[in-house]
């Protein structure tokens, strides 16, 4: 059996000198190194690459779906899905809700993590005090891959319960664009009418697709 010491040794302090530009294909063979110690992980790492297209879809792909590949078990399946949760942990409470939020950007900051890695459309609801101090973040619902219900009693309870004041609206388009819809736009409406009644403004309603965002005050819907 070949001995892959050396090469781990040099790939690990390679990717210790520029992790940041270290490639896709290499940075899932040093991950396969914790798993499978006694294998040259290469290959492996680009038939993964080659499978699921890229990096995200490796990381996004269910357990079973990653077992399918050959060399694949489920201790691999479970660091790849340990990884992804680490990530959404680690942004998640790098946008504490002890932020003030003041402006689109600071509530888009404060919500972009709860939608990463996200395969289904959901629904979040960040509740602010009067001062603009998020107290919670709250998921309403989530859905399948095409759509999530938005259910207007939830919305209320859970506004309620975390004693907010002012509120934004969040939900992920899984595909496609980050346009809101002619029912994203009703919804809101409706919504912000029913909050309105029990002594709850609601401020915006953001729509995530991956890296890009849209606030539908900013667009002129609210």
């Amino acid at each position: 059996m070949a001995d892959h010491s050396g090469h781990r040794a040099r790939l690990r302090r390679e990717f210790l000198t520029r992790p940041e530009s270290f490639p896709d294909h290499k940075v899932l063979e040093l991950l396969l190194f914790y798993v499978q110690p006694r294998k040259d992980t290469n290959p492996l790492a680009h038939e993964l690459m080659e499978h699921f297209g890229s990096l995200q879809g490796v990381l996004d792909a269910p357990p079973e779906a990653l077992e399918q590949v050959k060399g694949v078990g489920e201790r691999s399946s479970a660091l790849f899905l340990a990884i992804k949760e680490l990530g959404r942990r680690y942004q998640a409470q790098r946008a504490s809700v002890e932020n003030i939020v003041s402006s689109t950007a600071d509530a888009a900051d404060l919500l972009r993590p709860y939608f990463y890695g996200a395969r289904n459309e959901m629904v979040y609801l960040l509740c602010m005090d009067g001062k603009g101090k998020a107290l919670a973040c709250p998921k309403i619902s989530e859905g399948n891959v095409n759509t999530a219900q938005v259910v207007s009693r939830h919305v209320v309870e859970k506004a309620l319960t975390n004693n907010a004041v002012l509120a934004v609206l969040a939900h992920n388009h899984v595909s496609g664009l980050a346009l809101p819809s002619a029912e994203d736009c009703a919804t809101t409406l409706y919504l912000r009418d029913l909050l309105e009644k029990v002594g709850v403004k609601l401020l915006d309603h953001l729509v995530f697709v991956d890296d890009d965002m849209v606030s539908l005050r900013d667009s002129g819907y609210l």
